[in-house]
Protein backbone atom coordinates (compact mmCIF):
# COMPACT_ATOMS: atom_id res chain seq x y z
CA UNK A 1 0.00 0.00 0.00
CA UNK A 2 1.26 3.45 -0.94
CA UNK A 3 -0.44 6.46 0.65
CA UNK A 4 0.12 10.10 -0.28
CA UNK A 5 -0.50 12.51 2.59
CA UNK A 6 -1.15 16.08 1.50
CA UNK A 7 -0.50 18.55 4.31
CA UNK A 8 2.72 18.21 6.35
CA UNK A 9 1.22 19.75 9.50
CA UNK A 10 0.98 18.13 12.92
CA UNK A 11 -1.57 15.52 11.89
CA UNK A 12 0.04 14.76 8.53
CA UNK A 13 3.54 14.34 9.96
CA UNK A 14 2.25 12.11 12.77
CA UNK A 15 0.23 9.85 10.48
CA UNK A 16 3.17 9.61 8.09
CA UNK A 17 5.44 8.50 10.95
CA UNK A 18 2.95 5.95 12.27
CA UNK A 19 2.21 4.46 8.84
CA UNK A 20 5.91 4.19 7.99
CA UNK A 21 6.52 2.41 11.30
CA UNK A 22 3.94 -0.12 10.10
CA UNK A 23 5.74 -0.59 6.77
CA UNK A 24 3.34 1.46 4.66
CA UNK A 25 4.96 3.48 1.87
CA UNK A 26 4.13 7.16 2.43
CA UNK A 27 4.68 10.25 0.29
CA UNK A 28 4.30 13.36 2.45
CA UNK A 29 3.39 16.24 0.13
CA UNK A 30 3.24 19.97 0.66
CA UNK A 31 0.46 22.00 -0.90
CA UNK A 32 2.60 22.74 -3.93
CA UNK A 33 4.20 19.30 -4.23
CA UNK A 34 2.99 17.00 -7.03
CA UNK A 35 0.86 14.15 -5.68
CA UNK A 36 1.98 10.75 -7.03
CA UNK A 37 -0.33 8.01 -8.21
CA UNK A 38 -0.87 5.68 -5.26
CA UNK A 39 -3.34 3.50 -3.35
CA UNK A 40 -5.04 6.55 -1.91
CA UNK A 41 -4.58 10.21 -0.99
CA UNK A 42 -5.13 11.46 2.55
CA UNK A 43 -5.76 15.20 2.93
CA UNK A 44 -4.60 16.54 6.30
CA UNK A 45 -5.00 20.21 5.42
CA UNK A 46 -7.22 22.72 7.29
CA UNK A 47 -10.93 22.40 6.53
CA UNK A 48 -10.96 25.55 4.41
CA UNK A 49 -8.20 24.15 2.18
CA UNK A 50 -9.75 20.75 1.43
CA UNK A 51 -11.36 21.77 -1.87
CA UNK A 52 -8.17 23.46 -3.12
CA UNK A 53 -6.04 20.46 -2.18
CA UNK A 54 -8.49 18.04 -3.79
CA UNK A 55 -8.46 20.05 -7.02
CA UNK A 56 -4.73 19.29 -7.43
CA UNK A 57 -5.24 15.53 -7.42
CA UNK A 58 -5.84 13.56 -10.61
CA UNK A 59 -9.36 12.23 -10.96
CA UNK A 60 -9.51 8.47 -10.47
CA UNK A 61 -7.55 8.16 -7.24
CA UNK A 62 -9.26 7.45 -3.92
CA UNK A 63 -9.25 10.66 -1.89
CA UNK A 64 -9.93 10.90 1.85
CA UNK A 65 -9.97 13.99 4.05
CA UNK A 66 -9.37 14.00 7.80
CA UNK A 67 -11.93 16.64 8.77
CA UNK A 68 -14.36 15.84 11.54
CA UNK A 69 -16.99 18.39 10.54
CA UNK A 70 -17.00 18.31 6.71
CA UNK A 71 -18.89 15.99 4.40
CA UNK A 72 -17.81 14.84 0.94
CA UNK A 73 -18.75 17.98 -0.97
CA UNK A 74 -15.27 19.59 -0.83
CA UNK A 75 -13.81 16.46 -2.45
CA UNK A 76 -16.06 16.31 -5.50
CA UNK A 77 -15.86 15.53 -8.37
CA UNK A 78 -13.53 12.86 -6.96
CA UNK A 79 -15.10 9.44 -6.69
CA UNK A 80 -14.42 7.34 -4.75
CA UNK A 81 -14.12 9.93 -1.98
CA UNK A 82 -14.42 9.65 1.77
CA UNK A 83 -13.18 10.71 5.16
CA UNK A 84 -11.17 9.32 8.05
CA UNK A 85 -11.19 11.32 11.30
CA UNK A 86 -9.38 9.83 14.32
CA UNK A 87 -10.87 10.80 17.69
CA UNK A 88 -7.50 11.78 19.09
CA UNK A 89 -5.44 14.90 19.58
CA UNK A 90 -2.28 15.33 17.50
CA UNK A 91 0.12 17.94 18.94
CA UNK A 92 2.82 16.96 16.45
CA UNK A 93 5.43 14.17 16.52
CA UNK A 94 7.99 16.53 18.08
CA UNK A 95 5.70 16.86 21.12
CA UNK A 96 3.95 13.52 21.38
CA UNK A 97 3.03 10.57 19.16
CA UNK A 98 -0.35 9.32 20.42
CA UNK A 99 -1.12 5.67 20.98
CA UNK A 100 -3.94 4.93 18.53
CA UNK A 101 -4.73 1.32 19.43
CA UNK A 102 -8.42 1.16 20.33
CA UNK A 103 -9.08 4.80 19.44
CA UNK A 104 -12.28 5.47 17.51
CA UNK A 105 -12.21 7.00 14.04
CA UNK A 106 -15.17 8.25 12.01
CA UNK A 107 -15.22 6.83 8.50
CA UNK A 108 -17.63 7.81 5.72
CA UNK A 109 -17.88 8.06 1.96
CA UNK A 110 -18.21 6.05 -1.21
CA UNK A 111 -17.88 2.26 -0.70
CA UNK A 112 -14.36 1.95 -2.13
CA UNK A 113 -13.18 4.93 -0.09
CA UNK A 114 -14.67 3.46 3.08
CA UNK A 115 -12.80 0.21 2.40
CA UNK A 116 -9.51 2.15 2.21
CA UNK A 117 -10.37 4.12 5.36
CA UNK A 118 -11.12 0.89 7.23
CA UNK A 119 -7.89 -0.64 5.96
CA UNK A 120 -5.94 2.34 7.30
CA UNK A 121 -7.79 1.95 10.60
CA UNK A 122 -6.66 -1.67 10.78
CA UNK A 123 -3.06 -0.69 10.12
CA UNK A 124 -3.10 2.07 12.75
CA UNK A 125 -5.13 0.15 15.35
CA UNK A 126 -8.09 2.51 15.08
CA UNK A 127 -11.67 1.35 15.58
CA UNK A 128 -13.87 2.44 12.63
CA UNK A 129 -17.01 4.34 13.58
CA UNK A 130 -19.67 5.10 10.98
CA UNK A 131 -21.47 8.38 11.68
CA UNK A 132 -24.94 8.52 10.14
CA UNK A 133 -26.18 11.66 11.91
CA UNK A 134 -25.17 15.32 11.65
CA UNK A 135 -21.38 15.64 11.36
CA UNK A 136 -21.52 18.96 13.18
CA UNK A 137 -22.80 17.23 16.32
CA UNK A 138 -20.15 14.54 15.96
CA UNK A 139 -17.40 17.13 15.70
CA UNK A 140 -18.84 19.24 18.53
CA UNK A 141 -18.64 16.14 20.73
CA UNK A 142 -14.99 15.64 19.73
CA UNK A 143 -14.16 19.29 20.47
CA UNK A 144 -15.85 19.20 23.87
CA UNK A 145 -14.08 15.99 24.90
CA UNK A 146 -10.69 16.91 23.45
CA UNK A 147 -10.09 20.64 23.06
CA UNK A 148 -12.17 21.78 26.03
CA UNK A 149 -10.44 19.28 28.31
CA UNK A 150 -7.15 20.99 27.40
CA UNK A 151 -8.61 24.43 28.11
CA UNK A 152 -9.90 23.32 31.50
CA UNK A 153 -6.57 21.77 32.47
CA UNK A 154 -4.75 24.95 31.45
CA UNK A 155 -7.09 27.14 33.52
CA UNK A 156 -6.96 24.76 36.47
CA UNK A 157 -3.16 24.88 36.32
CA UNK A 158 -3.31 28.68 36.47
CA UNK A 159 -5.35 28.50 39.65
CA UNK A 160 -3.05 25.90 41.22
CA UNK A 161 -0.02 28.06 40.45
CA UNK A 162 -1.76 31.09 41.94
CA UNK A 163 -2.41 29.01 45.07
CA UNK A 164 1.33 28.47 45.45
CA UNK A 165 2.35 25.51 43.31
CA UNK A 166 5.31 25.84 40.96
CA UNK A 167 3.86 26.88 37.55
CA UNK A 168 6.13 24.42 35.74
CA UNK A 169 4.54 21.42 37.49
CA UNK A 170 0.97 22.62 37.97
CA UNK A 171 -0.54 20.91 34.91
CA UNK A 172 1.49 17.75 35.52
CA UNK A 173 0.25 17.66 39.12
CA UNK A 174 -3.39 17.93 38.09
CA UNK A 175 -3.17 15.50 35.16
CA UNK A 176 -3.60 12.25 37.19
CA UNK A 177 -6.76 13.67 38.77
CA UNK A 178 -8.17 14.74 35.39
CA UNK A 179 -7.35 11.41 33.74
CA UNK A 180 -8.80 9.40 36.64
CA UNK A 181 -12.00 11.46 36.49
CA UNK A 182 -12.39 10.71 32.79
CA UNK A 183 -11.70 7.00 33.27
CA UNK A 184 -14.21 6.84 36.11
CA UNK A 185 -16.86 8.56 34.02
CA UNK A 186 -16.66 6.23 31.02
CA UNK A 187 -19.17 3.55 32.13
CA UNK A 188 -21.76 5.92 33.68
CA UNK A 189 -20.82 9.63 33.78
CA UNK A 190 -23.49 10.56 36.32
CA UNK A 191 -22.18 7.89 38.72
CA UNK A 192 -18.55 8.83 38.18
CA UNK A 193 -19.06 12.49 39.13
CA UNK A 194 -17.37 13.52 42.38
CA UNK A 195 -16.70 16.84 44.11
CA UNK A 196 -18.87 19.54 45.68
CA UNK A 197 -21.58 19.50 43.00
CA UNK A 198 -22.08 15.74 43.40
CA UNK A 199 -22.34 16.24 47.18
CA UNK A 200 -24.57 19.29 46.92
CA UNK A 201 -21.97 21.30 48.84
CA UNK A 202 -23.20 24.77 47.93
CA UNK A 203 -21.07 26.50 50.57
CA UNK A 204 -17.84 25.23 48.98
CA UNK A 205 -19.02 26.14 45.48
CA UNK A 206 -19.91 29.67 46.56
CA UNK A 207 -16.51 29.98 48.26
CA UNK A 208 -14.80 29.04 45.01
CA UNK A 209 -16.68 31.74 43.14
CA UNK A 210 -15.82 34.32 45.79
CA UNK A 211 -12.13 33.40 45.57
CA UNK A 212 -12.16 33.68 41.77
CA UNK A 213 -13.78 37.11 42.04
CA UNK A 214 -11.52 38.43 44.81
CA UNK A 215 -8.18 37.07 43.60
CA UNK A 216 -8.13 38.23 39.98
CA UNK A 217 -9.77 35.30 38.20
CA UNK A 218 -13.22 36.76 37.58
CA UNK A 219 -12.89 35.90 33.88
CA UNK A 220 -13.14 32.21 34.89
CA UNK A 221 -16.36 32.70 36.85
CA UNK A 222 -18.72 32.18 33.87
CA UNK A 223 -16.96 28.94 32.97
CA UNK A 224 -16.97 27.68 36.56
CA UNK A 225 -20.63 28.66 36.97
CA UNK A 226 -21.83 27.07 33.74
CA UNK A 227 -19.97 23.80 34.36
CA UNK A 228 -21.10 23.65 37.97
CA UNK A 229 -24.70 24.04 36.87
CA UNK A 230 -24.21 21.16 34.43
CA UNK A 231 -22.56 19.11 37.21
CA UNK A 232 -25.49 19.81 39.55
CA UNK A 233 -27.88 18.78 36.82
CA UNK A 234 -25.90 15.59 36.14
CA UNK A 235 -25.97 14.82 39.86
CA UNK A 236 -29.74 15.35 39.94
CA UNK A 237 -29.53 18.39 42.19
CA UNK A 238 -31.88 21.23 41.27
CA UNK A 239 -30.76 23.92 43.74
CA UNK A 240 -28.00 26.25 42.60
CA UNK A 241 -26.37 28.92 44.80
CA UNK A 242 -27.03 32.55 43.95
CA UNK A 243 -23.34 32.95 43.13
CA UNK A 244 -23.68 30.77 40.05
CA UNK A 245 -26.14 33.16 38.48
CA UNK A 246 -23.99 36.15 39.44
CA UNK A 247 -20.96 34.52 37.86
CA UNK A 248 -22.62 34.75 34.45
CA UNK A 249 -22.90 38.54 34.50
Amino acid sequence: MHIAIVGPGRLGRTLALLLRQRHVEVSLCGRDTPVPSCSGVLLTVPDGEIANAAARIDIGQIVLHCSGSRGLEPLRPHAPAGSLHPLMTFPGPEVCVPQLHGVGAAVAGDPEAVVLAQRLCDVLGLVPLEIHGDRRLYHAAAVMAGNFATVLLADAARLLAAAGAEPEVAARTLAPLALASIRGAVPHPEEGLTGPAARGDMETITGHLQALDELGFSSLMPTYSALTERALDLAGRSVAPTGLKEGKD
